[in-house]
């Protein structure tokens, strides 16, 4: 089963990679967007709390860089927070 959402919000995320200012805020979207990418088809879907750690770390990440990045960023909070409306919890 793939989680379209969380597939997006990797693609976005590698968008936002090329985009980066700097090879450390590059590095870390490369990171992230690769654990979405292993989320999206992984057997069981993620929970609230890992997908609003990786939210939060995402906001850190776009107030730091340039905003072709942070808007990507924004996208793929989009479509992590479209996937959590799906989750059963809080």
């Amino acid at each position: 089963m793939v989680r379209e959402e969380l597939r997006a919000a990797s693609d976005h995320l590698r968008a936002a990679a090329v985009a980066a200012s700097d090879s450390d805020h590059e590095e870390r979207l490369y990171d992230h967007s690769d654990a979405l990418a292993e989320l999206a088809t992984a057997d069981h879907g993620p929970d609230h709390g890992r997908l609003a750690r990786i939210t939060a770390k995402l906001d850190d990440i776009a107030g730091e860089t340039t905003e072709d990045a942070a808007e990507s960023i924004r996208d793929a909070q989009d479509s992590i927070r479209a996937y959590r409306e799906t989750v059963d919890g809080v």
